[in-house]
């Protein structure tokens, strides 16, 4: 990727309302947000050739082309590991566009989590699927350890154990995601913030998570269109170049019950894919204006400021302290409100909302926003991104 880097650009971003309940289908949604990034780019439904979504998207390429009137294409992809698939569908986006295979590709990621499938609902059919991941989790399901919150309260309690984190310290991501939703207006949670009280108050799910720990359902819809940053230019807003773009998987990884490591307290696999960001773009912690973190679990967000090298490994906890990650600190994180806050749209809204940033056209626009670093989902084999201004 470092012979591509700077050579292709997002140029168009598009979303649906996000909701609880849409009453529209996920191929509805996928198609409003497609049709939504072609007319932010300027762009027309024949000028794409080129597709990437997730695995556990419901809607085929080929479905959502339809819909669209998108014609022939000559390249699609599909990427894996759920919410660790985010950035991995720009970086795939960006080497057919680079390597020729495709002129301009959207990327897009549908799903009606609250109203129709669930993710956070137990399923005990986990264990027993004749797959190397059934094989996994027949270590785990059967004894009830059956859903991401529980997975991610065991990382957590260690964390905490290690380290000396607290609930708290916990619950002040979760106080500043909420405060940026609660400003801007595409967020579920507008004008609803909470203090560290709400949070310490709110029903436990799995100790030591709390209810405001956890990412919101939604349903919705995000897309992003990726062309040549050359190509870019003469469209319709300025793009915001992919200057970075990685995949990473770490040593002993699981599907989020990465549990019999030496260390328990971090997230390995982000860091491979930090050093590739780093070492890809020239850039360091100290060049980046704001992140965007997948917030899906508190405890997370601070392994990821770690990983990412925003501080040593153990001291997140004192590196957010005095609202150094809200709006107007050190850091902001998540300006749009983050999974938390804004949506749960598998990471893709954080994507758009890194692009708005560097255009100046955000809700909560941090000043003078030239460099960005976007991470996918946590405690599986993930990817990130580093945008920039042109």
């Amino acid at each position: 990727m470092n012979s591509l880097s700077g050579r292709t650009a997002i140029a168009g971003i598009g979303a649906t309302e996000f909701s609880k309940e849409s009453g529209r289908t996920e191929l509805q949604l996928a198609a409003e947000a497609v049709h939504n990034a072609l007319d932010d780019a300027g762009l027309n439904p024949a000028d794409v050739d080129g597709m990437v979504t997730f695995t556990q998207d419901a809607n085929q390429e080929i479905a959502v082309a339809r819909e669209t009137g998108i014609g022939d294409l000559s390249f699609f992809s599909r990427v894996e590991y759920g919410g660790g698939a985010a950035c991995g569908t720009v970086m795939h986006a960006a080497m057919a566009v680079a390597t020729g295979a495709a002129t301009t590709v959207v990327c897009y990621r549908a799903f009606n989590e609250r109203s129709g499938r669930r993710f956070g609902q137990p399923n005990a059919g986990l264990g027993g699927e004749p797959s190397s991941l059934g094989v996994e989790m027949s270590w785990h399901v059967p004894y009830g350890l059956m859903t991401p919150a529980a997975w991610v309260a065991m990382f957590a309690r260690r964390y905490m154990h290690v380290y000396g984190a607290t609930s708290e310290d916990f619950g002040r991501v979760a106080v500043a995601m909420r405060k940026h939703a609660s400003t801007n207006p595409a967020a579920w949670f507008h004008n609803r913030p909470i203090t560290l009280d709400d949070h310490q108050r709110s029903k436990w799910i799995v100790e030591p998570l709390h209810l405001l720990d956890c990412c919101q359902e939604s349903d919705g819809a995000v897309a992003l269109v990726v062309t040549s940053t050359d190509r870019a230019r003469d469209l319709r807003r300025s793009p915001a170049v992919i200057t970075a773009a990685a995949q990473g998987s770490a040593t002993g990884q699981m599907m989020m019950t990465s549990f019999y490591r030496d260390d328990m307290t971090g997230l390995p696999e982000m860091g491979v894919v930090a050093g590739k960001l780093w070492s890809m773009s020239g850039l360091t912690p100290a060049d980046i204006q704001t992140t965007i973190l997948y917030d899906h679990f508190t405890p997370f967000v601070l392994c990821q400021l770690e990983e990412l090298g925003f501080c040593p490994k153990g001291e997140a906890k004192d590196y957010i302290a005095d609202a150094a990650i809200e709006l107007g600190g050190r850091l902001p994180v998540n300006p749009n409100g983050g999974q938390l806050g804004e949506a749960y749209i598998h990471g893709m809204n954080g994507i758009a909302e890194a692009v708005r940033q560097l255009r100046g056209t955000a809700a909560n626009q941090i000043p003078d926003t030239r460099n960005v670093v976007i991470t996918a989902g946590t405690g599986v084999p993930t990817s990130g991104l580093i945008l920039t201004t042109d």
